[in-house]
């Protein structure tokens, strides 16, 4: 079973950025520190929530990645650290039923090389229906990590 890489951490924690206090995001749900939605006992994040520190943030991002690790261990044995490091970065951001029903999975399932998961993962770059500049660089930066960016 794999481990997220200090690597991957780092590349979640820059797309999805430090908020010390519980906002919405453009999805409409409620987030804290690096894009948490979720506290280790399963509650859900409140708006009413406090603030929390950098170093809160981080052990709730730490606390919480093992669900996204296990989403992609469960489904995919036979990736290396990279492409691992992408799915979880894209399970974390997506959510582990979005991940586990997307075709990008079934694809990456057949083939782990399949060089049409690069359109798999360009395909969710919208919050609430609209494309967000946000999303569409970090689906490339996924694709680019996954190794799948096509010569152009």
């Amino acid at each position: 079973m794999r481990s997220i890489s200090e690597a991957g951490l780092a590349f979640i924690k820059k797309y999805e950025g430090l908020r010390l206090s519980a906002y919405h995001c453009p999805a409409g749900i409620v987030t804290i520190g690096y894009g948490s939605t979720r506290y280790p006992d399963g509650r859900l994040v409140m708006i009413s929530d406090q603030l929390c520190s950098e170093e809160e943030a981080t052990q709730l991002l730490l606390s919480t990645i093992s669900i996204y690790e296990n989403a992609v261990n469960e489904k995919l044995l036979n990736i290396n650290q990279n492409q691992f490091d992408a799915l979880v970065s894209f399970s974390y951001n997506v959510g582990v039923q979005a991940f586990s029903e997307s075709t990008l999975l079934e694809k990456a399932k057949i083939n782990v090389n399949d060089l049409s998961i690069y359109n798999e993962f360009m395909r969710w770059n919208y919050a609430a229906g609209i494309v967000l500049a946000g999303l569409t660089s970090r689906r490339m930066e996924e694709a680019k990590l996954y190794s799948l960016i096509p010569n152009v």
